[in-house]
């Protein structure tokens, strides 16, 4: 007995150790632990804590890439009227819940479910899209695989509301897939699903005034009411996850307690078993999460299974090399040595120590008619200076090119794309395979804060000059020095943040006179440039 009780001392007391050192992750900690019994984690190196997570280096390809293009694709796009439409179709007032209204009817006898009935995708071809995408520059490509709308858009065994049994009836994420491979892009999926929880709050709502007042909408219904409906034997509980109280704040990301009503066992359970299953399933080589940090985290231990499961199953499946990259956001110093920062619609202002991305949209999100009309897309200017400033802090460009209800793209939005490809063709090597130089740039821009704001959002704000140019090198002798905004003809530019040179170019144009100055190195540029969009320097030291 003495013996026995040592060796439990013994045992308790190292036990004590490791979670000081942190190696252990106290699971009690979590209000929810995953039941993983299902779809297990893959074993190997990788265990689902941060410290396992820590050691993980973001691979070379996407390091080289720079730029990606996103089909963030799926039924709210039916309707063609913006972002978030399946929540705010149940906001009185709002934009969308008056084209829902006015269009359809009553929010109590078609919601958002019913839209989903509607969505066909009957002129979707991936294989197109994703040749012209990368045909135009797009190094991977990003597939919308559900949104905050709880719709899987893959033949889904833990979801029965998905693309493959309603709607479309097609495996949107295998038709993505395909076309990737077929082109040789790295493939990846968006999961936003783990809200929808608290983001569909609003479909248990009524109006509060005029004729319908008091009507409650259908985010009550379950599958008993479904009888002699298109939607009979389906559970609109299982799309809408409202079995629960409401929550006092149902715009609070980050699920604190007492703001929101934290998911239960079986939500928790059922979104794991969701991606995990899409990830087994599609392949994918990046899994981007619209998530603080991981999903459900910090109240679950879902987003570290997950990360475990996906990157042990990328190390077994490309010999002892870990190739996947997983996208987080609000991440601290820590967390972003396990998964790659994310920042939407905005950029840090200085050189980052760890790769990165910049995930935005040439308009809303999801399909909105109204920005096509009314010519407020982003120009192929405005991304490609995006993606230089982005690409001169260590990060990359996810760009988001809307698409219609139907699976195609607007005229419009071909144009951009088609702009954007025929720059990057001539001025790509001052893209691709870069790293940041000892400086990401110069001009007044450099010397203005620009703080993020929550996950991102301050893209937009910086007003460039001629004097602002963005910096990347290629092995320590090639620089490229990106102009923001376009010098004179002819004019005599200074680089002061450049020494000597041997030899200055200017890309698609041909070599240039210069002199290498106490200020700097002096550039005569050409009577006529090259695009309309960015000049760019190759100089050789």
């Amino acid at each position: 007995f003495d013996m026995d009780l040592r060796v439990k001392l013994s045992l308790w007391i190292v036990g004590l150790t490791f979670m000081a050192a942190g190696t252990i992750t106290a699971q009690e900690n979590y209000k929810v632990v995953i039941n993983t019994s299902e779809e297990p984690i893959a074993p190997g190196k990788y265990k689902p804590t941060w410290q396992s997570l820590s050691d993980y280096q973001c691979p070379e390809w996407f390091r080289n890439a720079k730029f990606g293009i996103w089909a963030h694709w799926g039924p709210q796009c039916e309707p063609e009227y913006g972002d978030w439409f399946a929540r705010n179709m149940y906001i009185q007032g709002n934009d969308q819940y008056k084209y829902s209204l006015e269009t359809r009817g009553p929010q109590s006898q078609f919601g958002f479910k019913d839209w989903i009935h509607e969505w066909k995708a009957e002129k979707w071809n991936p294989d197109s899209l994703v040749k012209f995408y990368k045909e135009n520059g797009a190094k991977y490509f990003m597939a919308l695989a559900n949104h905050h709308d709880n719709f899987d858009l893959y033949d889904s065994k833990y979801q029965e509301w998905n693309s493959v049994a309603i709607g479309p009836k097609k495996d949107i994420i295998k038709g993505w897939s395909s076309a990737c491979h077929k082109y040789g892009l790295p493939f990846g999926v968006s999961v936003h699903a783990s809200h929808a929880w608290v983001w569909y709050e609003t479909s248990r709502g009524c109006d509060k005034s005029g004729a319908f007042k008091g009507v409650r909408y259908d985010g009550w219904l379950t599958k008993s009411d479904g009888k002699g409906k298109w939607w009979e034997g389906l559970d609109p509980q299982e799309l809408y996850a409202q079995n629960h109280p409401l929550s006092k704040n149902n715009r609070e990301w980050d699920w604190k307690e007492g703001e929101v009503v934290l998911p239960d066992q079986a939500y928790c359970d059922k979104f794991y078993n969701r991606t995990i299953d899409l990830i087994n399933k599609y392949d994918p080589s990046l899994v981007y999460f619209d998530d603080t940090v991981l999903p459900l985290y910090p109240f679950c231990n879902a987003g570290l299974d997950i990360a475990a499961h996906f990157y042990n199953k990328s190390m077994r499946e490309h010999k002892g090399k870990n190739e996947a990259v997983i996208f987080g956001k609000i991440l601290n110093d820590d967390q972003k040595k396990a998964i790659v920062w994310d920042v939407e619609r905005g950029a840090p202002d200085r050189i980052q120590p760890r790769p990165w991305q910049t995930c935005t949209c040439i308009g809303s999100w999801h399909y909105d008619k109204r920005i096509y009309y009314g010519g407020r897309y982003k120009s192929a200017r405005q991304v490609i200076l995006m993606l230089a400033d982005v690409v001169s802090k260590n990060g990359n460009l996810l760009l988001s090119i809307p698409i219609k209800g139907d699976g195609t793209i607007d005229s419009t939005e071909h144009h951009i794309v088609s702009e954007i490809g025929a720059w990057l063709k001539v001025n790509g090597e001052s893209i691709y395979g870069t790293r940041p130089w000892k400086i990401y740039g110069e001009g007044p821009s450099t010397d203005a804060s620009n703080p993020i704001k929550a996950q991102g959002f301050n893209e937009g704000r910086v007003r460039y000059t001629s004097k602002d140019i963005r910096y990347v090198q290629k092995s320590g002798h090639t620089l490229y020095a990106t102009f923001m905004s376009f010098p004179d003809y002819g004019e005599k530019v200074t680089l002061k943040s450049i020494a000597k040179a041997k030899h200055v170019e200017l890309l698609g144009y041909g070599p240039l006179k210069f002199q290498n100055t106490p200020e700097g190195l002096q550039v005569k540029l050409p009577q006529s440039f090259p695009n309309e969009i960015a000049l760019v320097l190759k100089i050789n030291r």
